[in-house]
């Protein structure tokens, strides 16, 4: 594999007591069927600055399949098309034949104006913007022509990819060039939609980053099977000759379900992934390294020990723990990165083996307070356990609101909780919004949700469901106006004011 440029990372540990908001792209406000990166997440940026909020963490960004799950995303590089905004191709006047006093925005229509600019951008763009494209082009040379080709092949053969042809799943270099030549109008227009959502994207990070906000970004650690990568390089991955995995990902029973949690990606092939240098993982981690300040890792147990689970498994229940090699690819990352920016996501089955791997390369962990009432002292989730190095939420994505948790408790454990928070006069969720910024955690993160003071029905997922996930969007009506001076006051009182 090419391996890409790469650039020095920060460091892993957090150095000093901050807090900031978990809200992802696609739940922003907007004309759209998504939030986009168009005004609203300018104006999201300027409520974190007046909330004293110096961090915004999303999900994971690619481009997503039938199900929206940013967990199984088609690219593990390229940008989710449908975050892009059209009023910056409005504004370069690429767009003719396109309603302007009306656009419209629903899917459908933002791909025909998307199409619509490239056409105008062609025929109209200036020598600075050819130029900025030529050269994001040999920058993303590394996964772009894949992705593009990937996309423009699902398009015109439908299904997934291990449903091809077989001179197309297998990439039969002749098929692939006859595939190049009879594609190519495909494939350079989704060149540039990544152009755009990538200029659009480092022109968002410039702004929150000017005034003091870091953005926080998510990486799952496995790849989705229908994905560019796994097409590209099926050598990486525990695949049969016909494409379909020998074994799967997932996780054992846990708080989520009593089955576990089958996900169905592939899984790696570490040992052709350790001879080939790990380049898989050091162009990945480039990508994500150039578009957030800091990355959350997904899953980080599963760099110490992996849940195999057979394909032909229905659930989970049947897999096994098998060992990987974290720590030789974290050797080896650090080699070229020097220090990481990574958080480690360090919840459910949690060893000491994979509790030594993160504090050997200093990964802050995570801190959830929803599971930190069982009445036992000796929870890890309270926060009189948490060293400083730690990420403390009150709920996750995964988790229900705050809100909605704390009505869904049995009386025994929701009058604990009230005692433990010390019968605030407060109504739910703020109590344990006070208890993560008092926390001794340096980083402190509210879901939006918490933030609004939403119930369960406003959840962003439902683990081991499949209907109704990852569509939650706020409103700025909700955003009463006193809300940013009672987020900034809780944010001074706890020193998290930097």
């Amino acid at each position: 594999m090419q391996e890409a440029e790469t650039d020095g990372g920060a460091s892993a540990c957090l150095d000093c007591r901050r807090a900031g908001i978990l809200l992802h792209i696609t739940s922003l406000p907007g004309p759209g069927n998504i939030g986009d990166l168009g005004a609203d997440a300018y104006r999201f940026v300027d409520f974190l600055v007046a909330s004293g909020m110096r961090v915004w963490q999303m999900l994971p960004i690619g481009p997503t399949q039938d199900d929206a799950s940013p967990y199984q995303a088609m690219s593990v590089h390229a940008g989710n098309p449908r975050m892009i905004s059209v009023d910056p191709v409005i504004e370069k006047g690429w767009l003719d034949g396109y309603p302007l006093d009306e656009p419209d925005l629903s899917d459908a229509g933002r791909s025909l104006a998307l199409s619509l600019s490239w056409e105008g951008f062609k025929e109209r763009a200036n020598e600075d913007d050819r130029s900025d494209l030529a050269d994001f082009l040999a920058r993303q040379r590394f996964w772009l022509g894949d992705y593009a080709l990937f996309r423009a092949l699902g398009s015109e053969q439908g299904g997934c990819w291990w449903e091809w042809p077989a001179d197309l799943r297998e990439r039969d270099p002749r098929a692939m060039a006859d595939a190049r030549n009879r594609l190519s109008d495909s494939i350079e227009y989704l060149k540039y939609e990544q152009f755009l959502f990538f200029r659009q994207w480092v022109r968002l990070k410039h702004y929150a980053n000017d005034r003091g906000v870091e953005l926080f970004g998510d990486m799952p650690i496995f790849v989705a099977h229908n994905s560019a990568e796994v097409w590209a390089h099926p050598e990486m991955f525990d695949l049969r000759p016909n494409g379909h995995p020998r074994v799967v990902a997932g996780v054992p029973p846990d708080y989520f379900s009593e089955t576990g949690q089958r996900w169905g990606n592939p899984l790696y092939r570490w040992d052709r992934m350790r001879e080939d240098g790990f380049s898989f993982w050091i162009n990945r981690m480039h990508s994500k390294l150039a578009l957030f300040d800091r990355v959350r890792i997904d899953h980080f147990r599963g760099f110490e020990a992996y849940w195999e689970i057979p394909s032909e498994s229905e659930t989970a229940i049947e897999g096994h723990w098998v060992p990987s090699p974290g720590d030789d690819l974290f050797e080896c990352l650090h080699a070229v990165f020097d220090e990481l920016p990574l958080v480690a996501e360090d919840l459910g089955v949690i060893t000491p083996d994979v509790e030594a791997l993160r504090d050997k390369y200093g990964l802050p962990g995570m801190r959830i307070l929803q599971f930190a009432f069982s009445g036992n002292p000796d929870n890890p989730y309270l926060p009189f356990h948490y060293p400083r190095n730690t990420v403390v939420y009150t709920g996750t994505h995964d988790n229900d609101t705050t809100l909605g948790w704390y009505l869904k408790l049995d009386d025994h454990t929701r009058r604990y909780v009230d005692y433990y928070l010390g019968k605030s006069r407060e109504a739910m969720p703020w109590p344990l919004i006070r208890c993560a910024l008092a926390s001794r955690a340096d980083l402190a993160m509210l879901p939006m949700q918490d933030v609004l003071a939403l119930n369960g029905e406003h959840r962003m997922n439902l683990p081991g469901s499949t209907e109704g996930n990852w569509f939650w969007r706020f409103s700025w009506d909700q955003v009463d106006d006193d809300l940013a001076g009672r987020l900034r006051r809780r944010v001074k009182m706890y020193g998290r004011w930097q």
